[in-house]
């Protein structure tokens, strides 16, 4: 199955000229709307699961703060999706019931750098997306199992009796705690292969899931293709991401490293820049990166 987004040109443009708001909301949504290309349905899920993220970090002053965003994980019979929970109504519900919400959303993701995970997609392997602006880039790399710890220590979560779990993933250490009543070896991000959904993961008093809803309905599990993507490797995408966020020039420049927009779907609000359908805040927060290496 597949499921083709194409845009009339004429109706982009009459959204975009109607935009009277001071921050051009009406035009960054019509610019989101014009850069949806190509989806494929590679999977149907049977259960979805909803989860708070955060991360603890700091802003430009020094400042503590915590960046939040909900992430979605759907789990299907060959492979689960982990993205942004704001995309997934996108594909589910339409684009429109999100406004005028899709813009808040989109800047509150612009601080959690939290990247597309297809587990098992193709099969035994593992397919990330993400972005550095204006590039989107993939990896698809083989599919490793995580070396888990088992413990014999017990709580509730979300209702939920949990065992619990640890592993070293990419440089850091996660404690995590799983359901066996919910039968599956998915988890949030690249956490995963427990004998059980796992309904809460943190990782060194930095980044935290949470479960906050489980839906056990069908939907449609997409993988989404764009001209423009840039193939690259696991390893040189974590050193990407930690050269460009964790330079100290980001903190006092968010766009340092933007480049040329030229042929970018670009559009400004008072707050930052949406390229591609990805946003940048005009200020920043302390990058604290999932995966160290």
């Amino acid at each position: 199955m597949k499921k083709i987004l194409v845009m009339m040109i004429a109706f982009v443009l009459t959204i975009v000229a109607q935009a009277q708001q001071d921050d051009g909301m009406d035009a960054m949504l019509a610019a989101m709307i014009a850069a949806k290309i190509h989806q494929d349905s590679i999977d149907t899920s049977s259960l979805v699961a909803v989860y708070d993220y955060e991360c603890q970090t700091q802003d430009a002053e020094g400042k503590a703060v915590t960046d939040r965003m909900k992430v979605c994980l759907q789990v299907g019979q060959y492979c689960t999706r982990s993205y942004p929970y704001r995309k997934f109504r996108e594909d589910t519900e339409g684009y429109e019931s999100l406004a005028p919400d899709n813009l808040p959303l989109l800047r509150a993701e612009s601080f959690c750098f939290m990247p597309e995970v297809l587990t098992n997609y193709p099969d035994g392997k593992v397919t990330v997306r993400d972005a550095i602006v204006p590039t989107p880039y993939e990896t698809c790399e083989e599919r490793k199992s995580v070396k888990w710890t088992l413990s014999d220590d017990t709580l509730t979560v979300g209702g939920y009796l949990c065992k619990t779990a640890t592993c070293q993933l990419h440089g850091r250490k996660w404690t995590v705690h799983y359901s066996e009543d919910i039968p599956t070896s998915a988890g949030p991000w690249k956490l995963c292969g427990l004998p059980g959904l796992i309904l809460e993961a943190e990782a060194d008093g930095i980044h935290r899931f949470t479960i906050a809803d489980i839906q056990r309905k069908a939907s449609p599990i997409y993988y989404e293709t764009n001209a423009i993507t840039v193939k690259t490797t696991e390893a040189k995408l974590i050193k990407n991401r930690i050269r460009t966020f964790g330079n100290r020039l980001y903190l006092k420049n968010p766009k340092y490293y933007v480049g040329d927009l030229s042929s970018a779907d670009v559009t400004h609000d008072t707050e930052g820049i949406l390229v591609n359908n990805v946003y940048v805040n005009n200020k920043a927060h302390m990058y604290q990166p999932l995966e160290l290496k």
